[in-house]
């Protein structure tokens, strides 16, 4: 949720990240029946061309998370957001400079962790549409995707949040933000299922 602070008003900024949503969420298997109502609708979002991934679409817009995983898959890492005051993967907004969700999500990965190294699945994990404050009201069509972090990995908090934390996936902490609870079962078929490849 960190990154760039221009955001353009050229639509067309985002044109290659709108290519790459499209096609990844057109060929995607969802991995539960409301993931696949949540992928048709933003399917639909994405016929309104490139501003779908611009925070500055009012009516929703693309963003990109991930549950990140510790290198042995028995802990994930959740960040206390501090405007949101419950605990919560870590993503956020596409930028211009995302190619990719993949890009995006690795990219907010890495800025809210503070971690070098991330591994990421490229295929996403789940789907969600929810109502945020953004734009004075919008929704957020949340891609999200499986991280797992290099041996050793030490977080440093953001400034977007109040607290980074480790925990195990059956003990996730209170308040938790709706939907953070049900990836821990697809990130940890992703871990077993390939190895997930190093973040550019």
């Amino acid at each position: 949720m960190t990154g760039p602070t221009a955001h353009p008003t050229e639509p067309e900024a985002y044109a290659p990240l709108h290519a790459d949503a499209t096609a990844l969420l057109e060929g995607w298997q969802p991995t539960s029946p409301e993931a696949a109502i949540a992928r048709e609708r933003t399917l639909t979002l994405l016929g309104a061309g490139p501003i779908a991934m611009s925070r500055q679409h009012r009516l929703g817009h693309v963003t990109a998370s991930t549950l990140v995983l510790d290198a042995t898959g028995t802990r994930v890492l959740l960040c206390l957001h501090n405007k949101l005051s419950r605990w919560v993967q870590l993503g956020g907004h596409c930028e211009p400079v995302d190619q990719t969700l993949v890009d995006a999500a690795l990219r907010e990965a890495t800025e809210e962790s503070g971690i070098a190294g991330l591994r990421i699945d490229p295929v996403p994990i789940d789907i969600d549409v929810h109502e945020v404050l953004c734009q004075g009201g919008s929704r957020h069509h949340d891609v999200r995707f499986a991280v797992v972090a290099p041996p050793g990995a030490v977080e440093q908090v953001s400034d977007e949040a109040d607290e980074l934390g480790w925990f195990p996936p059956d003990q996730l902490p209170e308040p938790l933000a709706g939907g953070t609870r049900k990836l821990v079962a697809p990130a940890l078929a992703a871990l077993r299922r390939s190895p997930l490849r190093l973040a550019p």
